[in-house]
């Protein structure tokens, strides 16, 4: 039976330790993205991990969390915004959204495509 609990006991403080270098990690990530912090502040906080890691992880993740987030949500949307910029750019439309809907009329206009077709495509050129 003992070492069933020591298996137990094991896989707990396994766990805890790796959630808490995950929380380092994050903390660490949103010290260095964050431009309003100052360098030295940015040390202290460092220092602190260092010195009394589990409280100053608790007290970073209160007085900080919700700008963590929002920096986080930020950094997403914004990797979002490049990669369709890039998806844009390397599938080779080149055209203007006045040109798109220019394409689209002829298209309509030589019975390629159907009127919802053609508004469809306005739509997606205007957005």
């Amino acid at each position: 039976m003992d070492s069933f609990w020591d298996v137990m006991w094991f896989c707990f403080v396994t766990f805890a330790f790796v959630a808490y270098l995950m929380v380092l990690f994050q903390i660490l990530t949103d010290l260095f993205r964050d431009p309003d912090t100052s360098g030295v502040v940015k040390a202290v906080w460092i220092v602190a991990l260092i010195l009394v890691p589990l409280i100053t992880s608790l007290v970073y993740l209160i007085v900080r969390g919700r700008d963590m987030v929002q920096r986080d949500a930020e950094g997403v949307a914004r990797a979002r915004k490049e990669q369709d910029a890039y998806i844009r750019d390397v599938a080779g439309s080149h055209r203007s959204p006045a040109e798109e809907i220019a394409h689209a009329r002829e298209m309509l206009d030589a019975g390629l495509i159907t009127q919802p077709e053609f508004d469809r495509l306005k739509e997606k050129a205007l957005v």
